[in-house]
């Protein structure tokens, strides 16, 4: 096997090490996350930067894990297939954080609403939605419109006489 494209898979421990770790930021995050949840529901007040702090708290006790499952990430994808393949452990627990990852921006994504909702959101936060140009619909009759008419007749006539 070509050294350049293998990596002994020795640092499995340490990426699993690092993966639970993650794990562990990704579920406190999802507490806070239900955690703001419950409050924005609950209709009362609302302490926005209670949440602000532990979530930047938590962010930085994510940043040099993700730079460390970077690192991690490298490594794997050069090891084989197979040898991959002898560590059900760590994609598991890769499945894991993807579906918890998942979890997580579905609950933010709500809590973003929520606030929305409540007019906790800034303007400039909030992003603009990609709008059709005004002319679209009409461009869209024009285009089918101006086809021959007699081509589009004949379509149909043959779609209802031979339907498939």
């Amino acid at each position: 096997m070509n050294n350049d494209n293998y990596a002994p898979a020795g640092f499995i421990p340490d990426l699993m090490r690092d993966l639970r770790a993650f794990a562990t930021v990704g579920e406190e995050t999802l507490a806070l996350a239900a955690r703001e949840h419950q409050a924005l529901a609950a209709g009362g007040t609302y302490e926005p930067f209670e949440i602000y702090r532990l979530r930047k708290d938590l962010l930085n006790r994510l940043d040099p894990l993700i730079l460390a499952i970077k690192h991690w990430r490298a490594l794997w994808q050069q090891i084989s297939p197979l040898e991959r393949a002898r560590s059900p452990d760590v994609i598991g627990a890769i499945q894991m954080l993807q579906n918890l990852i998942v979890k997580i921006l579905q609950l933010d994504r709500e809590n973003q609403q929520a606030l929305l909702r409540r007019g906790l959101v800034p303007a400039r936060h909030v992003t603009a939605c990609a709008a059709p140009p005004s002319n679209y619909v009409a461009n869209l009759y024009r285009r089918h419109t101006t086809q021959n008419p007699e081509s589009r007749m004949t379509k149909i006539e043959s779609r209802t006489q031979n339907p498939e």
